[in-house]
Order: C-alpha cells, then structure tokens, then sequence
C-alpha cells in the first residue's frame, strides 16, 4: 500500500529534496551547503526540521558537517564490484580489482562494475613502497597466539597449531583512503623479510604462493557482515561499529591440502559482491 505523502516526516521530505539537489548536481561535490537560516526560509520549515534533514543525509554519508565552518557535500566514495565467477578458474588471483566511482558509467556488458578474478581489492607493484598510492601494503606481521579467536580460527581451517603458522596483515587503498584489511595465514615458519616489510606494495597471495613455492587454488569462500572492531577501525579510518563486508576462504595446492587461510574487511559504503552466472 503506497504511503501517503503527510505520513513522511517534513524533515525527511526536506532530507530528499537536498538529496535530488545533490544527485541533480545543483550542490556539487565539495560545495558548502547554506546555512541553516537560508534553507530554514528557501522551504519554509524551521531550523529543527534543516537540523534534522541534514543530521540524515550526514548518517548517510551524503553530507560532512564541520563544526565552525559549515556542512559540505561530500565526494562520493570509490565503489568496488567483486566479481565471483563460478566459470572462472580455480587458480587464486589474490587482489585485482576494477573500481568505479558511485554512481559512474556501467562496465561493458552491462553490469554495474566488473571485477576480474575472485578477489576484489586493490593490487599495488610488487615490491614496491607505495606512501601515497593506491594497492595493497604490509602493515604487521603479528605472530600467531593461541588466545587470539582468529589465529585459533586459521589454526582450525590450516590443520596446524596457531604456532606452525605465520601471519601478515595488510591494508589495501583505493581512491586515496584505506578500504580494505586483510589477514593472511600460511603454514611454516617466519616470512621472507623482504615479502612482510611494512609498507611493502604487492599482490599478496600469488607473492605468499610464490615464496612458498606452491601454486594455489580456491578451496571456499564465505561473505558475511560484522561491525568494525578498535583494530579495524583504526587501519580503516572509520568509526569503531562501522558495517564491514567479511569474507574468508581458504586457499589449497592441487593436491587439496590447505595452504592458505584469509580474513578480508571490507568498508561496506564502498564494495560490493556480484555473482556472474552467463556470459554478457
């Protein structure tokens, strides 16, 4: 039953109508918003209900209010689509991934955004430092304890115990901000120095198959949600609660041995996951 107009809030109705305005690009990104007085006599409404519309728009990421200085249109955040193809092959491509603005052109073939590979995050060059740049970077190698619930975990899927394995954690960048943390497991002993230097730019399961000297496969993946704990939000630069994408898989060599475990973190405003079934 469709929803009579009176029963919307008048400051959710003043909400969309600066939402069109923003869409319209009548306030472009970046762009200061007028100020309270000057919206509150443009609609006719008083400065709770521009107080209110814009508290909205400011919970839907939509709008940043600077104490002081004022409340601006924000840039939209990169989106990323990650592509899981059940036609495509079994090798594990790690991170690569094919990121368009919100709300930019869709890819060829009609999709929304096309990803390439499994994975959906960024690839920076191997080896190299990348202050500055987008990709996937080193920023702790945290030694496995048993009392931590995710190395028990990796310990679990590994068949090993959590002081067989070895663990890198990473952030991936896209857009000039962090969007993705990632901790990997594989079994054995420390990691090449130079693979988990801090800072290290690269695409991190085909260099972690590399340096074990295996080649890896999709074993499973599963996607999930949770809120963004102390540790995430701080590599992330988001509030502590914030809604994440979760996905984990294990890797295994063709022999069907896991060698691999993954906890990726994803800023859900950012990503999202697409199942192709045919061809375009």
């Amino acid at each position: 039953m469709a929803t009579h107009r009176s029963e919307t809030p008048l400051y959710r109705r003043l909400a969309r109508q600066l939402q069109e305005r923003i869409d319209t690009g009548a306030y472009p990104a970046g762009v200061r918003l007028p100020s309270e007085p000057e919206l509150a006599a443009e609609f006719g409404v008083n400065r709770l209900t521009v107080r209110q519309a814009v508290a909205e728009l400011e919970r839907a990421a939509v709008l940043e209010i600077r104490r002081g200085v004022g409340t601006f249109v924000r840039t939209p955040a990169v989106r990323v689509s990650i592509t899981v193809d059940p036609r495509s092959q079994r090798i594990d491509l790690g991170s690569v991934h094919t990121s368009l603005p919100i709300g930019g052109p869709p890819a060829a073939g009609g999709g929304a955004s096309a990803g390439a590979g499994e994975d959906g995050a960024g690839r920076g060059s191997s080896g190299e430092d990348g202050a500055g740049k987008d990709g996937e970077f080193v920023v702790a190698t945290p030694p496995p304890s048993a009392g931590s619930a995710e190395d028990e975990e990796a310990a679990r899927q590994l068949g090993r115990p959590a002081g067989e394995l070895a663990r890198v954690d990473t952030v991936i960048r896209l857009g000039g901000r962090p969007r993705v943390a990632t901790s990997y497991w594989v079994p054995g002993g420390p990691l090449p120095a130079a693979l988990v230097r801090p800072g290290r730019a690269g695409n991190m399961v085909p260099d972690l198959a590399r340096a074990a000297g295996v080649e890896l496969e999709y074993d499973w993946r599963s996607f999930g949600a949770i809120g963004a704990d102390l540790a995430d939000a701080e590599l992330l630069g988001l509030p502590v609660g914030t809604p994440l994408l979760l996905r984990e898989g294990v890797s295994c060599t063709p022999d069907g041995t896991p060698a691999l475990y993954l906890r990726r973190r994803i800023d859900g405003s950012s990503a999202r996951f697409v199942l192709h079934y045919r061809d375009a």
